[in-house]
């Protein structure tokens, strides 16, 4: 890829050269993606060269989600872990005014992601599947799809994921009071409650507008596609900005 049209967040210098690294097909869009030789050697200086990023890698000293990865190529992408254990450090990829960034999480974050639910499908067997941002599928089992009460998940409702088991340890839907963060436009990295979620009928959920207000009352508005809850009474993960 030419170092011109990469993504704006990324930190590397436009003329300096004319390629840097392409990220290959995965779970995140290439636009909303870091490469993992990226991280390594721009933005945490762990290696000088592409040579010795790939050496680190490829001896899996990275874990992505809880598991080790050998691809330089790997695309990153929103809520994932990442943990360096020979290094004792993990950080959870969040969004921010300048992007995409690696935020610094403690011990009792390493274990969990959030994933928003982007879609999902009743499958034969009594069987619900729940699409996720990060490109992963988790199959439910109920009785009968077909009842609201079993059914409890929608689209823009977000789970919280044990990782690397994939197993479900809570669920967080997309209401009024919620704690939610922008993940894009204008306001992208904003935080704070739900206040409001407009009503229009015949419109597509995703396109609604929300309001968010901070903890210094400032509020922000946008669709409920760029806004990602993150906690109830307060947020389950710890956010830029919190100390």
């Amino acid at each position: 890829m030419k170092r011109n049209p990469a993504p704006r967040f990324w930190p590397i210098h436009r003329k300096e050269l004319v390629w840097t690294t392409e990220p290959k097909p995965g779970p995140h869009p290439i636009f909303r993606c870091l490469p993992l030789l990226l991280i390594i050697r721009d933005i945490l200086g762990i290696a000088k060269t592409r040579k010795e990023a790939k050496t680190i890698i490829s001896q899996g000293m990275i874990n992505i989600d809880g598991k080790a990865q050998h691809e330089e190529h790997f695309p990153t992408g929103l809520m994932d872990v990442i943990s360096i254990p020979e290094m004792k450090k993990t950080y959870r990829i969040l969004p921010s005014r300048k992007g995409l960034i690696l935020h610094p999480i403690g011990k009792n974050e390493t274990a969990f992601k959030l994933c928003r639910i982007m879609g999902k499908n009743t499958l034969k067997g009594g069987y619900i599947q729940l699409n996720l941002h990060d490109g992963r599928n988790i199959q439910i089992q109920v009785e009968d799809p077909r009842k609201t009460k079993e059914d409890v998940f929608e689209a823009l409702d977000v789970l919280k994921i044990h990782i690397p088991k994939q197993e479900i340890a809570g669920h967080l839907k997309m209401a009024k009071n919620m704690h939610a963060i922008i993940i894009g436009g204008k306001n992208v990295g904003k935080s704070g409650k739900i206040i409001a979620i407009e009503k229009r009928p015949n419109q597509k959920r995703q396109e609604l507008l929300g309001t968010i207000e901070d903890k210094n009352g400032n509020q922000f508005q946008t669709t409920l596609a760029l806004i990602m809850v993150v906690g109830d009474t307060k947020p389950w993960i710890s956010l830029p900005g919190d100390n």
